[in-house]
């Protein structure tokens, strides 16, 4: 099992920044990815950001340039540097970890994190 804590959401205007924390604990060895997803109101939850293994990223196409994702695996935590930030990109933002096996994916996740970008 993995645990994930999530810590750094909040209020920020347009153009601004935060930076989104998530704290590993549990069997971390066994995780193959880590990043974010983001679900807004009424909207699928969808993938930000990801940091496999091999340290390879992966990020979606709404966040490329402005936000970065960097991985302490001595720490086990994964932090989202996020500027130049939109009203569009109010969510709730989920740490997520990904355990890849033989037979099965097992995706664990936080307990999300609020952002809301004000106009």
């Amino acid at each position: 099992q993995v645990q994930l804590v999530e810590s750094g959401g909040g209020l920020v205007q347009a153009g601004g920044s935060l930076t989104l924390s998530c704290a590993a604990s549990g069997s971390t060895f066994g995780i193959n990815a880590i990043g974010w997803y983001r679900q807004a109101p009424g909207m699928q939850r969808e993938l930000v950001a990801q940091v496999s293994s091999s340290d390879s990223t992966n990020y979606a196409d709404f966040v490329k340039g402005r936000f970065t994702i960097s991985r302490d695996k001595a720490k086990n935590t994964v932090a989202l540097q996020m500027n130049s930030l939109k009203p569009e990109d109010t969510a709730v933002y989920y740490c997520n970890a990904v355990e890849m096996r033989a037979t099965y994916v097992h995706h664990y996740w936080g307990q999300g994190t609020q952002v809301t970008v004000s106009s």
